[in-house]
């Protein structure tokens, strides 16, 4: 059995802020938006339908769980979650927090402008806040 390797990719775009049961979750570098990922923790997986049952079942759990915190944590107007990857194999989800007449609002964020740098400051305060709002739920 292959260990778990987080994607090049999602490690040099992310900060991880967490260890779930199945998954880690990282914050995304881009400070457009208040954007999560869940990636669970299974080696060679890119589709949902791959996982075990009980990991798809994990997997759901957490993106709810990580979905809610970061919804009261910024009063975000909708929450997006999506598992696309198309650019990186390696299965993860896009948990994003959205906001009207933010950054390409409605419209999708994905290959919508250039990434704008989130600070190390920025990564560590809502790093925390989305832990703390995950420990209250």
């Amino acid at each position: 059995m292959q260990d778990f390797m987080l994607d090049e990719r999602l490690e040099t775009e992310s900060a991880a802020i967490a260890t779930l049961g199945l998954s880690q979750l990282r914050l995304m570098r881009d400070g457009r938006w208040p954007w999560l990922l869940l990636v669970p923790q299974r080696a060679g997986v890119s589709e949902v339908f791959e996982l075990a049952p009980l990991d798809q079942t994990m997997l759901t759990f957490e993106t709810n769980e990580v979905a809610k915190a970061l919804k009261q944590v910024t009063g975000a107007d909708k929450i997006n979650i999506a598992a696309i990857g198309n650019q990186v194999r390696q299965l993860h989800v896009h948990v994003v927090a959205r906001f009207e007449g933010d950054a390409n609002w409605p419209g999708p964020i994905w290959g919508y402008g250039k990434a704008e740098p989130r600070s190390d400051e920025d990564v560590a305060a809502l790093a925390c806040k989305i832990t703390e709002g995950m420990a209250r739920s």
